[in-house]
This record gives C-alpha cells, structure tokens and sequence, in this order.
C-alpha cells in the first residue's frame, strides 16, 4: 500500500521528481521513475514461489514497465529475458551488474578441518539443491567429505523431497543463516563452491565464493555463464550424473581446483559497486538532461529502497 498509493501521493506534492527504485518492484502509475526487475523467475519457474506473488508480480510489472522512463537489471540475460517475455524495448533497460563486498576475500584455511562442498541460497525449487544433493550422493571413494548449505529455510522456498534426500546422509550438513564472517569462513575452508542453480538472473554466491578464493563449479544455465565466464567448472544442472562427474573431477584435479581459484579472483574484479553506480549516474543525468523542467530540482531525486525479493 505505501509503495503504491502513499509514495506517489507523496511525490506528486513535491513536484514529481524521478525516482529510483532499487527494489524488484516500484510504484507502478508513477512514470518518472527508473524501476528495478531482476529477472522474470516467477514466470519460469513458478513454483518456487506462492500465488498471490506471482499475481502481484505479474500484474504490476507490465504497468510499471510500460510507465518507467529505465528498467535496471543485472545481466544481458535478464534484459533479454524482460524485454522478450514483457515486449519492452531492449534499449530502455540498463545492465548493472552486482558486486561483492571487499569483506569477502581470501583467508588461511585450517589443517585439521573437515572437507567440504558448499552451496549458498535458499532452497527454492530452481535452486536445485535436490539434484546437487543426489549428485553428492552418488560420489564414490570420499566418504570423508561434507555437504554445506548455507540458507534460511521456509515454507515458501521449501522443495518437498529435500528433507527426505538430506536424511539420508549426516554428512550433508544444513547450517541456516550465517552472518556474514560465518559464511565468509565458509567460504575460505571450502573444497569447491557448487551452484546448480537452474534459473538466475545474476547470482552473487559464485562471486562471493570466487572473492575468497574458492573455486567454483556451476550449473551452464541462465545468467550464470555470463557472469562467470570462463573461471568456473561448468555441468548441465538437469543432468544428474554430469554434476557428479564435474564433482569428482574438482575433488581430484588440485591443478585444476588452483586454476580456478586465480581465474576466479581475475574474474570477480570485473565487478564493481564503483562502476555500476556510475553506470546508472549516467542514466540518471540523461534523463534530467532530456527533461528541461526536472533538471532544477535533481536535488529533489528520490530514491525507493523497497528490498522486495
């Protein structure tokens, strides 16, 4: 309701001026805005999330998409993705890609500590966390070896037979929500970083993982290849065996797993909060340059922090 109805109201008495909304979504009848969409996951993979959000969505995207002066996003992919699905011209939507945290960087692993895969989400169905799951289990000659997840768990983003996977193995290890020098050391003590996802329109793990020095295997799906390029070890996420395979060939391969680890610190620099603030600053003057009556009041410019998922 504030989103929608107070925000505008609010905006209109002080003159209407642009607004940029960093959330997924943003006041969909107010036109002088640059809105946020991530990606278009509800519509993908829509079980993954409730009814009542995928009307939510599905509703007001179209709306603000037609009004919005910019649409950001975080990858090529999901630009593609937004202006096909939603028929809005690709060259309105500006690409500007996430970063990591400077927190997030390389540490000294512990000798006498156990060895881990981890993965990092929530355990949405696109996730694919069963799939990984099985795929662990499949791996031969490592009985020593840990799964990590790291994750909040909910009703909303639960996969019914991930439980029942999980059970059958106590090496396979759900840890919640970390904070962030929890999930940094985990990160750092990591054999390999495993992302099966099926569906991002970005990612941010990977990176992270590849900030601290992990090497990272990762499903050849969506975004993720865009934004990992070649630093990764890729496998077909629907293909449960060809992860396995990818899996055991990270666990055995140290040349390769050291590889990984350089390319991936050469890879993650790509990203920066910097550069992608002076990306969307560039957007932000055309568009008061091309609007005369607006360019007194840029001090005015409002920013919408919705933090919708």
């Amino acid at each position: 309701m504030w989103e929608q109805i107070d925000l505008p109201l609010h905006l209109k008495r002080q003159g209407s001026p642009l607004l940029i909304s960093i959330g997924n979504t943003g006041p969909m009848f107010y036109g002088n805005q640059i809105a946020t969409h991530h990606d278009i996951n509800y519509v993908r993979y829509p079980q993954s999330y409730t009814r009542l959000f995928r009307l939510a969505y599905r509703t007001i995207t179209p709306i603000l998409l037609s009004r919005a002066r910019t649409l950001i996003t975080g990858s090529s992919f999901s630009r593609g993705e937004i202006a096909s699905f939603y028929g809005y011209a690709k060259d309105k939507v500006l690409v500007v890609p996430a970063a990591v945290s400077d927190e997030f960087k390389p540490g000294r692993t512990l000798v006498d500590q156990p060895k881990y895969l981890l993965a990092v989400s929530s355990p949405a169905v696109h996730k694919n966390f069963n799939r990984m799951i099985q795929a662990f289990l499949s791996l031969r000659g490592h009985a020593d070896l840990q799964l990590h997840i790291v994750g909040a768990a909910s009703a909303l983003f639960a996969d019914p037979d991930l439980q029942r996977l999980a059970c059958r193995d106590p090496r396979i290890r759900f840890l919640g929500r970390l904070n962030d020098a929890e999930l940094i050391a985990q990160y750092q003590g990591a054999t390999a970083f495993v992302f099966p996802s099926l569906y991002e329109g970005f990612g941010i793990p990977p990176l992270e993982a590849q900030a601290c020095g992990c090497p990272v295997l990762a499903a050849n799906a969506a975004s993720i290849p865009e934004v990992l390029q070649g630093s990764a070890l890729y496998f077909d996420p629907l293909d449960v065996s060809h992860m396995a395979a990818a899996i055991q060939r990270m666990l055995i391969d140290a040349p390769l797993r050291n590889a990984l680890q350089v390319q991936g610190l050469h890879n993650v620099q790509r990203f920066s909060w910097d550069l992608s603030a002076q990306r969307l600053s560039q957007r932000i003057d055309a568009l008061l340059a091309s609007s005369p009556a607006l360019r007194s009041k840029r001090h005015n410019a409002a920013e919408s922090f919705t933090g919708k998922p």
